[in-house]
Parts: structure tokens; C-alpha cells; sequence
């Protein structure tokens, strides 16, 4: 697909004249124009737009109904050679029935008309009064309306750009029925649905439709877009506000403003690949798609192209209508706390089990001052208190090495005093010197041996720790970590259970702070806060002559938020490198979310960085220890992420290269 898989789409809510075709058509002309412009590839408009959803009984009015008619002819022309496909809701006599119709239009030509299925009758819905249902069609009828031969079916009918993006159509009622007829057309291939509609406004209403469209586009994997008639509506007996929606795979894109007196025009891009690619993984989709058909209609359309030369005032930046977050791993909710709660518990819950599990109240951890040894310190407080067992069970070790400073030292020794566990201090200089003496290294080479003799002296030390007291060895290692490599193998690589197996780096801090606010007692408190302000660093390496960090993670493989962003778009969605990048520039250079920005060159830098490290290292993923699911990646070889250790990285490094 062009354009990374991205279509922009938009939700159109003209201002209307109740039964003024003439009026409602210039004015849908009007914002035509302005979509192509902006680079529009499908544009929706409301239901029974071109005449009002409000006429009542003057639908009955043959006059109304020809002039509707007209008006399609006209829209067919003022189409012809523009780059954008319209969806009008018009009202559409047969002959025998009167339907309220969408009627799609693309370059001069009218492709069909899709009629409502499900027709309100309670309330302050008459539709049976004026309109019959598309259940009503005989089959394979024909008519000829606004100088096409359109064949009216009651099947699903499917419509493919010339970008291959496919799409559906519903109206309004039709997506709060039993069964809408979205359901279909999503399982017959349809990729995005518009809905035309005009629904009132009513208290609470409105919340309850924004959750009805999320979920049915979360249940379809589609992209949905909705647009409702607003102001110039009869307010004879009800009020409508004007809603234009669009949703991604249950995500909001984009909305209107309610109850606006302007016409508005709403704007998103919505990423086809990536809805695909979510399908194609879930099984449960995948297995209801047998035996769905539809007709399908080959739309002829130029598709808008982002490097045309002819496109006016449209920006260069392909995604000028969406927001990329830079931290796609950080939960988006309007209660961050309950989220991280949530995360927390399910690290808690997992480490319960295998506490019970193993008949264990011994958990051996060694402690380092820094972020992830402290957050699993965290979960194990928790779950020794949720399950009743004492916290000096808990055998914190803090192993001061050749790189330790006095910062984490003493934030390690603070935190375990004050949280009231077992504490140990061993030094590990002493016998990682013995280490360099019998293999015949030299201390003052700062290479990988001396900086893996530290860790595996570390680690054996917390296992033979583990073997003399009884009980677990709890991992510390994040998902991050295990994505670029950055754990010595058999090292800090290994443990008895990694409760922070799939908590990438980015998210840590947030859940560091959930439990300092929440959690812990005000000394505990404190130390937490500096924990979270200190740079990460593995302190293999001496400290400075001021006796600060000099080895900072983040200097030597990157910047965790940029690695966590390009792993969770090359793994949650398969995404190209190329595609990626883009993403990352867009999410990093325009300021939305992220606190730093990067320019091209070290976006392209650190994310070849990551290709070449996830390829060469998944020798360390294909054994890891155990550990808790949290998110929808995890690098478990049980679970999410098989692959063979030896595969070859040249094609994604190649691409990051040529970009």
C-alpha cells in the first residue's frame, strides 16, 4: 500500500436547510472542496443530508424526492477528475419503495447507493412512517437513478479504492442493533465503515454512543467513521449536536465539537496496515471470517498521493490530522494511577503463585539503587504482605562493585531499611580481582570481560545466597533491557522468576512513582523520588573523579524511549523500518508527547542500533526465566515472541541504512 498504509479520511457536518436542497448542496460542495485540499481520500457526510433528516411527511412529497435526485447528478459532476470518494445520505424512490439511502460517489461516478437497514420506529423515531428497510429490496433490483443503472441488493456491499483500502457503509440505527451490518462487512474484508447519521441528543446519550462506536470498531478491527447531523436541523422536538467520529481499532482519532453553529470538517489518517496486521494475528477473527461474502465495487479514483505536485495547500508531513504518541508502552487513561495499579497487581499476582507455588517465604534480591531493582523490591513487599508472610523473608543484597556510587548505594541501603526487609552487603571487588587474576585479565582494561565478571559474580552470589537460605532468586531485568541485549548473559540475565520481565523501561518510573504516592511510608518515599531522578546505569564502570555516574546507559545503546517506541511498533504491529521511522519522526519532532526531540539523523542512528542489537541478541530471549505478562508485548519465548537466535538482520538493516 502507499503512503505506509495510511488513508486520510473525514467526517463532514454541513449546515443544513430543513427541505433546501439547493442550500444543503452548495454547502456540501463547499466542504468537498475543502477535504480534497486537505488532502481527503473518503469523505462521509450525515444522513438524508442533502434534504434534512427533519423533513417528516415531506418526504411523501415527490417534488423533495426529484430535487434529491438532482442534486446526486450534480455532486456527480462537481466530482468528475476531483481525487476524493463522498458518501451522501439522500432519500431514493424505486418505484415501488422509498429508501434512505448513502450514496457513493467518486470521480463523476455514481458506484451504488446502500440503504439502511434497520429503520427506528419508538420514541421520537417515525422512520416506518416515511421509509421501507434495504430487507424490503427484492433481490438483483433494478433502477435507474441520477442517470446510472444501480442494481439495489440486501447484501453487504464492499468498496476498494485504488489504494486497496476497503471499505462499508452503515446508517446510523444499523451500528446499534443486535447485529449490525458492520459485523459483515468487517468479516467480507471491509477495512473501514462509515456510518451516515442523525442522532439526537439526549442526557448521557452521547457518552453511551462514543462507547458503542469504540467498541464496535475494537470488535470489527476497523477503522470507523461516524458523522451526525447538527445545526439547522428541525429542533422542533429534539436537539442534534453534531458529532463527527473517528475511531482506530476502538482508539478515538479525532471528534467534533458538539453543538457548533459552523460546519466542521473532521480529519484524521487512519493506518489500514496496522488494522490489518491486528487481524491477521487474532485467531478469533481470522476463524469468523469463513463464509462472509459481499459485492464488491472497484471505485474509479485517483488516490490522493502525498508527493503530487498538483495537491494544493496541502503540508508535507504525511500525518498532519493524527498524533503519534512517543510513549506508546504508557498507558492512556484518564486515571493513570488505577492503570499502573493494575499493572503493579499483575506482577504481584504472578510472583504470589510461584511463591506459594515452590512453598517458598524466602525471596532473594540483589539491590542496586536503581530503577529496576527497586521496582521489583516493590512487587516484593507487596506480595509477602498480601500474603501474610513476614517482610524480613525478603533478603535484599546490595553487592558494591568497582562502578558503585554513594547516590545508589546509600538509595539502596535507605530503601531497604526503611521498607523493613532482610539486608546484606557483600562486596564483590575482592573476589571479581581474584576472577581477573585466574582468568589473566588486566583490572585497568575497562572491556566486556570486566564488566561481565561483575555481573556473574553478582548473580552467583544471589543464587548460592538462594541455596543456603531456601527460597526464590527475583529477576529485576526489563523488557527493554531484554529488546537491545543490555543484560550479561548468565548474569544479570538469569534468576528464578523475572518480575519485570515485559515492564519496558519507559513505564517503570511511572510505576516507581504509583507506589511512592500510594504504597510506602514517607522515608520510603523520598528514596524513591531520587531513585526515579537518577540516570540509569549498570556502574561497571569507576565513577568520576566527583564520584558521580560515568557509565549512563543512554549514551552507549540509546535513549530508552526511542528503543521502547521502535520495539513496540516492530513487534505489536510488524511495522517496516521504514514505516517506523517515519512514525518516530512525526512522534518526536512535533513536540505532542515527547519531553526531547530528535532530529532524523539520530532517530536513523539509534534505530539501526536497534535492529542490529534485537537480531544479534535473542540467544538471551530464547532462555529466560519466567516472569508476568503485563501489555500486549512481552519477549517471552513461551508466549509472545518465537524466533530463531540465528536469524539474519540484513534486510531490516538495510532499510534502516537507505532511509
Amino acid at each position: 500500500m502507499k503512503n505506509y498504509g495510511f488513508i486520510r479520511v473525514a467526517a463532514a457536518i454541513p449546515s443544513v436547510r430543513v427541505a433546501d436542497v439547493s442550500y444543503n448542496l452548495e454547502q456540501i460542495k463547499a466542504q468537498i472542496s475543502e477535504a480534497e485540499k486537505k488532502g481527503v481520500e473518503i469523505l462521509v457526510f450525515p444522513e438524508l443530508c442533502l434534504t434534512g433528516y427533519t423533513c417528516q411527511d415531506l418526504f411523501a412529497q415527490r417534488l423533495l424526492i426529484d430535487e434529491a435526485e438532482q442534486a446526486v447528478v450534480a455532486l456527480r459532476e462537481f466530482t468528475t477528475d476531483k481525487r476524493i470518494a463522498v458518501i451522501v445520505g439522500v432519500p431514493v424512490d424505486t418505484g415501488k419503495l422509498l429508501l434512505n439511502c448513502a450514496a457513493v460517489i467518486c470521480n463523476g461516478w455514481l458506484d451504488t447507493l446502500v440503504s439502511k437497514t434497520y429503520l427506528p420506529n419508538y420514541g421520537e423515531f417515525y422512520e416506518k412512517r416515511w421509509f421501507a428497510s434495504a430487507q424490503d429490496i427484492n433481490d438483483e433490483e433494478t433502477i435507474d437513478y441520477a442517470g446510472t443503472v444501480i442494481t439495489l441488493t440486501k447484501q453487504p456491499q464492499l468498496f476498494k479504492t485504488e489504494q486497496g483500502v476497503t471499505f462499508g457503509v452503515e446508517i446510523c440505527e444499523d451500528v446499534w442493533a443486535p447485529v449490525p451490518p458492520s459485523n459483515h462487512l468487517a468479516l467480507a474484508g471491509a477495512d473501514l465503515i462509515f456510518n451516515l447519521s442523525a442522532s439526537d441528543e439526549l442526557i448521557g446519550k452521547h457518552d453511551y454512543l462514543k462507547s458503542l462506536l469504540a467498541q464496535q470498531s475494537a470488535r470489527t478491527m476497523s477503522g470507523y467513521v461516524y458523522s451526525s447531523c447538527g445545526f439547522g436541523e428541525s429542533t422542533q422536538d429534539v436537539v442534534y449536536g453534531g458529532n463527527g467520529l473517528i475511531y482506530e481499532n476502538g482508539k478515538l482519532l479525532a471528534e467534533s465539537e458538539r453543538f457548533s453553529f459552523d460546519a466542521q470538517l473532521v480529519i484524521s489518517e487512519i493506518d489500514v496496515e496496522l488494522l490489518r496486521a491486528e487481524r491477521k494475528r487474532n485467531t478469533t477473527f481470522v476463524n469468523a471470517q469463513r463464509g462472509e461474502t459481499a459485492d464488491v465495487f472497484r471505485l474509479a479514483q485517483e488516490p490522493f498521493d502525498i508527493d503530487d505536485d498538483k495537491k494544493e495547500n496541502v503540508a508535507d508531513d504525511m500525518l498532519n490530522y493524527r498524533k503519534v504518541d512517543a510513549h506508546p508502552f504508557i498507558p492512556k487513561t484518564e486515571n493513570m494511577q488505577r492503570s499502573c495499579e493494575e499493572i503493579f497487581n499483575i506482577q504481584v499476582a504472578g510472583l504470589a503463585k510461584r511463591m506459594v507455588h515452590t512453598h517458598s517465604k524466602t525471596a532473594i534480591i540483589g539491590i542496586s539503587g536503581g530503577l529496576d531493582s527497586t521496582l521489583a523490591l516493590l512487587v516484593c513487599v507487596k506480595t509477602f504482605d498480601k500474603l501474610g508472610y513476614d517482610r524480613k523473608g525478603i533478603v535484599g543484597v546490595t553487592m558494591p562493585g568497582f562502578g558503585t556510587t554513594d547516590r545508589t548505594y546509600h538509595n539502596a541501603v535507605s530503601l531497604m531499611k526503611s521498607l523493613g526487609i532482610t539486608m546484606k552487603e557483600i562486596s564483590i571487588a575482592k573476589a571479581v580481582m581474584q576472577h581477573f587474576e585466574d582468568i589473566g585479565h588486566d583490572a585497568s582494561v575497562h572491556d566486556v570481560a570486566y564488566e561481565n565478571s561483575q555481573a556473574r559474580e553478582r548473580t552467583q552470589i544471589l543464587m548460592d545466597l538462594t541455596n543456603e537460605l531456601g527460597g526464590l532468586v527475583i529477576g529485576t531485568g526489563d523488557l527493554s533491557e531484554l529488546a537491545l541485549g543490555w543484560a550479561t548473559y548468565n548474569g544479570d540475565h538469569m534468576s528464578m522468576y523475572g518480575v519485570n520481565a515485559s515492564i519496558p523501561k519507559t513505564l517503570i518510573r511511572y510505576l516507581v512513582r504509583y507506589v511512592a504516592d500510594t504504597e510506602v511510608d514517607e522515608q520510603s518515599r523520598e528514596t524513591l523520588f531520587d531513585v526515579i531522578d537518577t540516570p540509569i546505569s549498570p556502574e561497571l564502570i569507576p565513577a568520576d573523579e566527583q564520584g558521580n555516574i560515568k557509565q549512563k546507559t543512554e549514551d552507549l545503546v540509546g535513549p530508552y524511549e526511542l528503543h521502547d517506541f521502535f520495539l513496540y511498533y516492530a513487534l505489536r504491529y510488524g511495522f517496516r523500518p521504514a514505516k517506523i521511522y517515519m512514525l518516530a519522526k512525526v512522534a518526536f519532532q512535533s513536540g505532542q508527547h515527547s519531553t526531547l526531540t530528535y532530529d532524523d539523523a539520530t532517530i536513523k542512528k539509534w534505530l539501526t542500533v536497534f535492529y542490529r542489537r534485537f537480531f544479534s541478541q535473542q540467544f538471551k530471549r530464547s532462555c529466560l526465566p519466567d516472569g508476568p505478562k503485563v501489555g500486549s508485548v512481552s519477549l517471552s519465548p513461551r508466549g509472545d515472541w518465537r524466533m530463531p537466535s540465528d536469524a539474519n538482520s540484513q534486510l531490516w538493516i538495510q532499510e534502516c541504512e537507505s532511509l
